[in-house]
C-alpha cells in the first residue's frame, strides 16, 4: 500500500524493556516502554497465541493490526500519534508508538471540568488531525474521546487506528465498524443508505465535542440495542439547552443525519465555537 511517506524523524527501539500497565483495548494491553539511552515510549501488546499454542486472534482482527500498523507508518502530522515500529516472539506482537502521557480526552474530562475554551482548543487539533487523513482519503471510523490523547503541552493527538480505512476512488465502504455511541447513521446501516464516506468521522467528531461538554457518552441514557436502533433511524443524540449556542451550532452541523449535508474538516475549521480556543 503507497499511500504517502512520512518525514517525521524516527526513534530506533533496541534493547527495550516492558513498564507499568497503561491500559487495555480491544486488541491487547498498552504498556509503558523504556529503551537504550533512557527513552520512554507506548507499548501496544496484542496476545497471538493461547497457553495450548492455539490462534485466538481472527483474521479479521490480524488483518486490523496489520492494517493498523500499514498506515501509522505512513502517517506524519502533529495530531497523530507517532509509530516508531514493531518486535514479536512466539506469542505475542508489540507495536511501538508515541507516549502520550496525560492520558485520553475520555480521562481528562473525567478529572476536570472542561470549558468551552479548553473543548474549542481540543476539537480544533483533532479536525487538523481529520483533515490529514481525509486529504489522504482516509477514514478513522472511531473518532471518540478515549481514542484522542493529549500530551502535556495540551497537544492532541489521533490515536488507535485499527478500524481505520483507505478510500479509493470515492467508493463507499458497507461494513458497520466503530463504536455504537458514536457510529453515523450511514455506518449503522450501510447497505440500506449505500455505505458511507469521510462524513461518518464528522458526525463521529459531533458526538465527541459533545461527549467532552456533557462529560458522558453521547445516547448514555439508552443501552446498546436502542442506541443503535435510534441511530439507525437517524435520531441524533440529545443536545442539552445548558449548552452554549456556538457549541450547540457546531455539534448539530457534524450530526446532520444526511452525510451529504455535514461540512468538512476543512469547512469546521472555520466555525465560529473554535475562535474560543485559546490556541486559534
Amino acid at each position: 500500500m503507497n499511500i504517502w511517506q512520512s518525514d517525521r524523524r524516527r526513534h530506533v527501539i533496541a534493547n527495550w524493556e516492558k513498564g507499568r500497565l497503561l491500559g487495555r483495548g480491544s486488541f491487547g494491553s498498552v504498556y509503558e516502554g523504556y529503551a537504550a539511552g533512557g527513552f520512554f515510549f507506548a507499548v501496544k501488546e496484542v496476545q497471538l497465541l493461547d497457553q495450548g499454542n492455539q490462534e485466538i486472534q481472527t483474521k479479521q482482527c490480524i488483518y486490523q493490526i496489520e492494517q493498523e500498523i500499514a498506515l501509522l507508518s505512513q502517517f506524519n502530522h502533529p495530531n497523530i500519534v507517532q509509530y516508531y515500529g514493531t518486535d514479536k516472539d512466539e506469542a505475542k506482537l508489540y507495536i511501538f508508538l508515541e507516549l502520550v502521557s496525560s492520558g485520553s480526552l475520555a480521562e481528562i474530562y473525567s478529572r476536570y471540568h472542561l470549558k468551552d475554551s479548553q473543548v474549542a482548543a481540543y476539537t480544533r487539533q483533532i479536525l487538523h488531525g481529520l483533515k490529514y487523513l481525509h486529504e489522504h482519503n482516509v477514514i478513522h471510523r472511531d473518532i471518540k474521546c478515549a481514542n484522542i490523547l493529549v500530551n502535556v503541552g495540551g497537544t492532541v493527538r489521533l490515536a488507535d487506528f485499527g478500524l481505520a480505512k483507505v478510500t479509493e476512488f470515492n467508493n463507499l465502504i458497507k461494513s458497520c465498524k466503530g463504536t455504537p455511541c458514536w457510529m453515523a447513521p450511514e455506518v449503522v446501516n450501510p447497505k440500506r443508505r449505500g455505505g458511507y464516506g469521510l462524513p461518518a468521522d464528522i458526525w463521529s467528531l459531533g458526538c465527541t465535542v459533545l461527549e467532552m461538554l456533557i462529560r458522558r457518552r453521547p445516547y448514555s441514557h439508552l443501552e446498546p440495542a436502542q442506541v443503535l436502533y435510534r441511530i439507525g433511524i437517524g435520531e441524533p443524540p440529545p443536545v442539552p439547552d445548558f449548552l452554549s449556542g456556538l457549541s450547540q451550532d457546531f455539534i448539530l452541523k457534524c450530526l446532520q443525519v444526511n452525510p451529504d449535508d455535514r461540512p468538512t474538516a476543512a469547512e469546521l475549521l472555520d466555525h465560529p465555537f473554535l475562535r474560543r480556543s485559546s490556541h486559534a
